[in-house]
């Protein structure tokens, strides 16, 4: 078995020297308390207003060969015919 390498962290002087670096380098930007209090998170996609639901379901092996046949998004060209299906049978 490999032994892992032992990690060996800075001491107190190398990382003071570090940051003597960053505060130096013009180009850094260290935002105040009170300026990362007002930074805004971005959560990725807006949220769905009907959210898909992820379910287990099994259909006949034909079924998924057709649809999947059909190339890329099949998935929601099946979604689009039961949609239909939907229309035309009233709860």
């Amino acid at each position: 078995m490999k032994k892992q390498p032992k990690l060996i962290r800075n001491t107190p002087a190398e990382e003071a020297a570090i940051a003597r670096g960053i505060a130096a380098d013009p180009d850094t930007f260290e935002p105040t308390d009170e300026q990362f209090a007002q930074m805004k998170r971005r959560g990725g996609r807006p949220k769905l207003e009907q959210p898909k639901i992820a379910v287990t379901i099994r259909y006949d092996a034909e079924i998924i060969e057709r649809f999947k046949a059909s190339g890329e998004g099949w998935q929601t060209r099946m979604n689009n015919a039961l949609r239909d299906w939907l229309k035309t049978h009233p709860a």
